[in-house]
Order: C-alpha cells, then sequence, then structure tokens
C-alpha cells in the first residue's frame, strides 16, 4: 500500500482548518498528520510531524503566512507550500508576495458561494490535485538528485531521445511569441522578462493560469521590473514590438489579424483544461493568425493545457520551445508536450531569454521533429 500525503493544514480560523481537514482526510490518498492557528505553532509542529505538504494561510496573528514563508524555507527549501489566499486585490499582492517569498503554489478561499458543501467542492477541486501533483513533484526531485548524488551522474536525458530529426526545414522569423504557464509561472515570468531586451522586435502574449484580479496586479509587478512593457491585456488591443500582455484571469485570450495588424480578443466561451484563461485557446488563434511566423513557449505548470494548442502550431510551421524538467516547478505542462515530440528545444528556464532573443534575430535552419 502506497504511503498517505502528509499534510499540515495552518490556518487561524477553526472554522477553515476543520474544513480542509474533513476535505483533506476524505481523500484516500492523504492525511492531515496535524494543524497549526498560527505560523510559530506551525514551526514549532513541523520539527517532529515529517511534512511533506503544507497549506497556509497569509492573514494570521502572532506570525503570518509571509513572515512565516521566511523562517521556513530556511530549513525546508523544497518543502511544497500552498497558500490559502482571499480573492480580492490586497489577497492576490499579497499571494504575490508569498509566491516571490518561496511558495509553490496558491489555491483561493471559496467567495459568493450558497452553501457549506459548494464551499467544500470548491476547495476540494481546487486543493487535492495540487497537493499530489507537487508531493509527486517533490518526491521525484528528491529520487533524482539522490541518484545523481550516488553516481555522479551527468545531467538525465529527457525521453526527448525518442525524438529524431528529419529533413531540415527554413525557420520563419517570428512576428509573435506565445508563452503558457501555470505552477511556478510567476516567479518563472519574473526571471525570464526582466532579461529581455526593451527593444525586442515582436510582442509576446501569455496565458498565466490566475483568477481575476491577479492577473492585473501580477502585470504590473513584472512591468516595474522589466525593460519589455507588461500589461494585463484588453479586448481590440493592438499587440506592439517589445510589449507582453498577459491573458486577464476569468477570460480566455485570442489572437486576431485586423486592418491595423495582430489584434486581441478577449472572449468567454466555456474553461478548457479546467481552466480560464486557457494556453491551447491563445495558441490555436496564433496557429491561424501567425503560422510559422510564431514560436509557442511551455513554461512550468500542471495539467496538460498547452498540448492541443502546440499541436495546432507545429502543423501550422510555428516552433515550440519547453522549459526543461530540473528548472521546472512541475513538469505536467512542459513534459506532455516534450513527450509528444513536439518540442524542438528544451530549455532551462535561465536559458530562455537567450533562445528566444536568438530565434528573434536570426532565420535559421532547423530540423522538423517526428517521433521515433
Amino acid at each position: 500500500m502506497t504511503a498517505k500525503i502528509r499534510v499540515l493544514v495552518v490556518d487561524d480560523s477553526t472554522i477553515i482548518r476543520r474544513l480542509v481537514t474533513d476535505i483533506l482526510s476524505a481523500d484516500p490518498e492523504i492525511e492531515v498528520v496535524g494543524t497549526a492557528p498560527d505560523g510559530q505553532v506551525a514551526l514549532a509542529k513541523l520539527g517532529t510531524l515529517a511534512a511533506e505538504v503544507v497549506t497556509l494561510d497569509i492573514e494570521m496573528p502572532v506570525m503570518d503566512g509571509l513572515e512565516t514563508l521566511v523562517h521556513l524555507r530556511k530549513t525546508y527549501p523544497r518543502l511544497p507550500v500552498i497558500m490559502f489566499s482571499t480573492l480580492t486585490s490586497s489577497g492576490a499582492v499579497a499571494t504575490l508576495d508569498a509566491l516571490a517569498r518561496g511558495a509553490t503554489d496558491y489555491v483561493t478561499k471559496p467567495a459568493n458561494v450558497g452553501s457549506v458543501t459548494e464551499a467544500m467542492q470548491h476547495v476540494r477541486s481546487l486543493l487535492i490535485p495540487k497537493i499530489k501533483t507537487l508531493a509527486r513533484s517533490a518526491h521525484l526531485a528528491a529520487l533524482s538528485e539522490t541518484r545523481a548524488s550516488l553516481s555522479q551522474a551527468t545531467p538525465t536525458v529527457h525521453r526527448l531521445a525518442t525524438i529524431r530529426p528529419t529533413i531540415s526545414k527554413p525557420v520563419v522569423p517570428p512576428t509573435l511569441i506565445g508563452i503558457g504557464v501555470s505552477t511556478g509561472g510567476p516567479n518563472a515570468l519574473a526571471e525570464l522578462l526582466p532579461r529581455l531586451p526593451k527593444n525586442l522586435s515582436v510582442p509576446i502574449v501569455v496565458v498565466q493560469h490566475m483568477p481575476p484580479i491577479f492577473t492585473k496586479h501580477l502585470a504590473e509587478r513584472l512591468d516595474a521590473v522589466s525593460a519589455v512593457r507588461v500589461v494585463e491585456a484588453s479586448d481590440g488591443e493592438l499587440l506592439q514590438s517589445g510589449s507582453v500582455y498577459l491573458a486577464p484571469g476569468g477570460h480566455h485570450l485570442e489572437v486576431m489579424r485586423g486592418e491595423r495588424g495582430l489584434e486581441l480578443r478577449i472572449v468567454d466561451t466555456p474553461p478548457e483544461n479546467s481552466c480560464r484563461p486557457a494556453v491551447d485557446v491563445l495558441f490555436r488563434s496564433i496557429a491561424r493568425t501567425c503560422g510559422a511566423a510564431s514560436i509557442g513557449c511551455i513554461l512550468t505548470g500542471m495539467g496538460r493545457d498547452g498540448l492541443k494548442g502546440c499541436e495546432a502550431m507545429v502543423q501550422a510551421g510555428a516552433r515550440i520551445f519547453v522549459q526543461d524538467q530540473p528548472s521546472s516547478v512541475v513538469w505536467g505542462m512542459p513534459g506532455v508536450v516534450a513527450e509528444a515530440g513536439l518540442a524542438e528545444k528544451v530549455v532551462p528556464l535561465v536559458g530562455f531569454p537567450f533562445e528566444l532573443q536568438q530565434a528573434v534575430r536570426h532565420s535559421t535552419v532547423a530540423p522538423s521533429l517526428v517521433r521515433s
């Protein structure tokens, strides 16, 4: 029998602690090994509970979530921590602060729900998949580090070894770059975008899985530290070189070709892959609009969103770059694209600025890729 995932629940609200505990305990793969009303108590318990995941409230007495994170990361740098956040402007700011301080992911508390049953379903649908995915990723990362240490081996070659080059094809200079990202995305974007030059000759359109309000604050933060301009996308906006457009939370984003050039369209069609915005929606529109004159990038994230969109882009002649496993918080989204044989390049996060600038500056010859 597989050992259960050990979770510590930290929240100053007795009701929330009980709600989360009941939800998690009902899952056969999860065990709540302890609860704490504030960060100070949580830190004291971590040493004895051997928790594998922590759910952490932000606003608490004695020691709040942000201060707790700072202390926790000194001793437990890899322990998955999921913030429990409110869907408000202040909650969004605090959550982004927490992610910058080392939180792994977040879940928003239920708001404007009609019953306790609906509230529990909201938390269950968001929290349990994250706990399982992050615990699994942390376990695999630990195994990989142990094996590398024991063998002093070179970095593992991904299953991309099953992809082989065929006939080379000319690469069309891109007119647009699309980026899809989820878990670990805010920090990944904060590393990538500030390293791009102000005079980047193409626009970039980004889908980061986030709820409303959060994306506006994320765009403002990224804009403050980047030479390129970063904004939350608006309907009908004309794409400009050297600008980055972040899909607004709660809405899909598409690219269309208008009389003035490439424009953005905000659409409210149903969620795809349980996401809105969804990478697949954006990338399909890029395939229709820009075809081979585009690049799709899939960064860290859980799930499969982006796979179908990358398929459409590759069929249209576009190039696909994905983040490698060691630098990803979760190698879900980039992993499924790589393993499907769609990625021309598998790149460490730190290498993305160089690769994108090289791709924009030079028209080269690259191999088309097929599965062995």
